[in-house]
């Protein structure tokens, strides 16, 4: 990598704020930073997947911090959630350090569309979810806590938006108590994530942390909405529905690239 013009620095932070904010409401913010580690400051994709988890962690201790503050923290709905994301986020994470993205590009697609599809069939199960802990059989609920961890210990980029949908869709939480999971969650693993992707040399602190100094404040800004803007799930609804379309776009090379 060569050195950072002051144009980097400038898009990295900018670009970091954006992502800090979709991240804490709807996740996906690290489509803005993986086109900014690959397409702007020129990382290798597997580096760039390893640097990505820098800001990733910062967003997730700010923001965890942020929504404590604001008394909107679920310890209690989180634990067991993350202590089985863990085994599935260390095989992905080991699985990311060995094989390269390209075919799991296919399937990311394939998950976005049908992510998509599901968000714009019925707005109301978003919005006004219903509580399916106890319809839905708990080995189900621990597979799919499995896969999630896997998805996002392999490539965090979409994770939030995946997590949402089981959290809100399938066990009904609302978005806002989803949210705060779902931070606690990523946060939890991102720790691993990242301190195995350094020590398999596949992390540029200096990038990394330019971009996490944007999200930081992203990432309270985007607390701070969900925690005090008046209808903030449907707010949030439209903001996931607007993330995922241009997520569709940019992984089917429409913008270039």
């Amino acid at each position: 990598m060569e050195s950072l013009e002051w144009f980097h620095w400038i898009i990295a932070l900018a670009g970091g704020f954006l992502a800090g904010f979709i991240n804490t409401l709807a996740g996906n913010g690290s489509v803005v930073t993986l086109a900014i580690l690959t397409d702007v400051i020129g990382l290798p994709g597997n580096v760039a997947n390893g640097t990505n988890r820098i800001g990733v962690l910062f967003q997730s201790i700010s923001s965890t911090v942020t929504f404590r503050f604001y008394g909107k923290l679920r310890w209690r709905e989180s634990k067991m959630i993350i202590l089985w994301m863990f085994p599935g986020a260390i095989a992905g994470i080991v699985t990311a350090m060995v094989i390269s993205n390209e075919g799991f590009m296919m399937v990311y697609k394939t998950l976005l569309i049908a992510l998509l599809f599901t968000l714009l069939f019925k707005p109301s199960r978003w919005i006004n979810p219903i509580d399916n802990r106890d319809r839905l059989p708990y080995w189900l609920r621990l597979t799919i806590v499995l896969a999630l961890g896997f998805y996002g210990g392999f490539i965090q980029m979409g994770m939030g938006l995946f997590f949402l949908a089981f959290v809100v869709v399938l066990l009904g939480y609302d978005l806002i108590t989803a949210n705060s999971i779902k931070i606690l969650a990523v946060g939890s693993y991102t720790v691993v994530a990242l301190l195995l992707f350094w020590m398999n040399g596949q992390v540029v602190w200096l990038a990394g942390l330019l971009l996490a100094a944007g999200q930081v404040p992203g990432g309270m800004a985007g607390a701070w909405f969900a925690s005090r803007v008046p209808r903030a799930e449907t707010h949030i609804y439209r903001l996931l529905i607007l993330i995922i379309t241009l997520a569709i776009l940019s992984a089917f090379g429409v913008f270039g690239g």
